[in-house]
């Protein structure tokens, strides 16, 4: 490697970082960075430790980065969001990009800027530390967590917990893979705990004396990806005094016999798979059992819950309660574009009084002046504000009179359609625009559908999502959708194409989850109008209030739609249509350019 000569010049113009933890990781960060440059530290050891602090190498190579910000259960502040919109005008592509586990990544950020980057993230409280690597990840709770009527407990303290016990935590440095831990509140699972290493469910149990207790139910070893695993329940009910000490002995069981010798199987559900769910329960609850002997056993109510409080947000019975959930029934109408963004967009129901709004994502993209401008509304009407797991904000703790005004100021950042829960709501991973595994451009296949939808007045179906993922790793968590497709190479007139596997009938919720079923492959040419005729044939033939799964089942399943679907599957001839060989939003032939993988999402 050449030698280069890092400088930073803005460095004595940068913001103060207050928090010392941060401090220390943006001072070691550089001075590995002035190492690695310099030629004294190995490629391969560098790429470890940059993971671990949140950067992740790209496909396009050179020192372009993707910096990817820790966000625990999509909490965020106005001056958060001003220091991320000033960060991606300046450093990045002027904008970022919402994450489905709750990050904001922004990339093209060249590796010699990251401690800049880094200090004007810390100046606010943001990190990157372990949002990559073989760490424990963001920790996810559900975005309407202390807002939502149907809850048992308000998660939010619970998860920040949870992140503060493991975040630098010695346990979690150099594990044999990834970690991911979410939280719901209920048993609606919006915060997706089903399908993750360790996913927490609050419940309730009755006493014997007839009073009831709420806790929380552990799920383990559900994870995504190329062989998706169900999470299983590790007991029927946990105490909330005992919640950290069972995820940290479910995190110690995966330290001591995670694979570290093959990264492909090195997830939980593999330890599963190898030693069967009753060894790894055995395991899990005897660790649990001896960690008050550890210095640093985490047991009893956590500081911060007992600071915040994790009481429920309640119902108010004067107001009905918006349905909330995967398949929930959305009823779109009203003769204005502010009716039909009140139908969609807008979450009633809470004791207290107050309401929750979306503001919608495009993609999940968020530009710099979206950024800017959220921060400026969250200020002015002295709300909350969240990052879902759908790419979306939703700002919470407004009044009916602010509903108005709030429209207005989203509708001036391209952020008041009405989005969510409608299939106007496409989920995407960065796809083969910036990541190293993918195989075709997710992004420009959702666009595609996207455009298809609205212009066929089918953008506004209720109740069905929509998900795509540029590779099998489900990064676009294509296989809990009701719609899903992931990206395959595909080879027609001995020439490369892009192409698409459709899954349908996908669902989590209910502490169930159901993973797509294989309908067929598609041309990525004619995905986006596979997408669009399986909604028609929804939306014709679904009794009233019908959810998509329970429509599926009753016309015959993915293979009976798969049928309706096969004239889609073929591919003419390049000189007929060369256009089934160019994926959407690139304009050169197709070609397969998979580089060695960092770190999945």
């Amino acid at each position: 490697m050449a030698v280069m000569n890092v400088s930073h010049p803005l460095l004595d113009t940068l913001p103060e970082v207050t928090d010392p933890a941060i401090r220390a990781d943006i001072d070691k960060f550089e001075t590995m960075l002035d190492r690695y440059l310099a030629g004294a530290i190995d490629e391969d050891v560098f790429r470890v430790f940059r993971l671990t602090n949140g950067i992740y190498g790209q496909r396009q190579g050179g020192h372009n980065q993707m910096v990817r910000v820790r966000m625990p259960y999509g909490a965020v502040t106005a001056d958060q969001l001003d220091v991320l919109g000033h960060v991606v005008a300046r450093y990045s592509r002027g904008w970022g990009h919402i994450t489905t586990r709750q990050n904001i990544q922004m990339h093209y950020v060249q590796l010699e800027r990251i401690p800049e980057v880094l200090t004007h993230l810390g100046s606010k409280g943001l990190s990157s530390r372990e949002a990559c690597g073989d760490t424990v990840r963001n920790v996810q709770g559900c975005h309407l967590a202390g807002a939502c009527p149907f809850e048992v407990l308000d998660v939010s303290a619970w998860a920040e917990a949870t992140n503060q016990h493991f975040l630098r935590n010695p346990l979690g440095q150099r594990l044999p893979r990834k970690f991911k831990i979410n939280f719901s509140g209920c048993v609606t699972d919006c915060g997706q705990a089903m399908f993750n290493d360790a996913g927490v469910v609050a419940v309730t149990r009755s006493r014997d004396d007839g009073t009831v207790e709420a806790g929380f139910r552990v799920y383990v070893a559900g994870g995504l990806g190329a062989n998706p695993h169900p999470a299983l329940a590790l007991e029927d009910f946990t105490a909330r005094e005992d919640l950290l000490p069972t995820l940290e002995a479910v995190l110690r069981v995966f330290d001591q016999t995670g694979q570290r010798d093959n990264k492909r199987r090195a997830r939980m559900k593999w330890v599963v798979d190898e030693l069967g769910f009753e060894e790894v329960q055995r395991r899990v609850l005897a660790t649990r059992r001896l960690l008050p002997a550890s210095s640093s056993w985490p047991g009893g109510i956590p500081p911060v819950v007992a600071e915040r409080g994790d009481g429920p947000a309640g119902s108010d019975p004067t107001v009905a309660a918006t349905p909330i959930g995967q398949g929930v029934p959305v009823a779109i109408g009203g003769p204005t574009a502010y009716r039909r963004w009140e139908a969609a967009n807008v979450v009633r129901g809470v004791a207290k009084g107050t309401v929750s709004a979306y503001a919608w994502c495009e993609l999940g993209d968020v530009t710099a002046e979206q950024f800017h401008g959220l921060a400026a509304i969250v200020r002015h009407l002295d709300v909350d504000v969240r990052v879902s797991n759908r790419q979306n904000f939703v700002l919470r703790g407004l009044t009916e009179e602010q509903l108005p005004l709030l429209f207005d100021r989203l509708e001036g950042l391209g952020m008041a359609e009405p989005g969510a829960e409608l299939t106007r709501d496409v989920v995407a991973c960065p796809g083969a625009d910036t990541c190293n595994l993918a195989v075709t451009q997710s992004r420009g296949l959702a666009k595609a559908i996207g455009e298809v939808l609205e212009a066929e007045g089918l953008a506004e179906v209720g109740g069905v999502r929509i998900n795509i993922s540029g590779c099998t790793n489900s990064c676009g968590q294509h296989h809990v959708a009701d719609i899903g497709f992931f990206g395959a190479q595909r080879r027609a007139h001995g020439a490369a194409a892009p192409g698409y596997q459709l899954l349908l009938g996908g669902y989590v919720g209910q502490e169930r989850v159901h993973f797509g079923d294989k309908a067929l492959r598609l041309p990525a040419r004619t995905a986006p109008e596979a997408a669009a005729r399986v909604l028609r044939r929804f939306v014709a033939e679904r009794g009233p209030g019908e959810a998509f799964r329970s429509w599926l089942a009753r016309v015959g399943g993915a293979a009976e739609i798969a049928r309706d679907l096969a004239d889609l599957d073929v591919f003419p001839t390049p000189d007929e249509d060369p256009s089934f060989f160019v994926d959407h939003g690139e304009t050169g032939p197709f070609a397969v350019s998979v580089g060695e993988s960092e770190c999945a999402t």
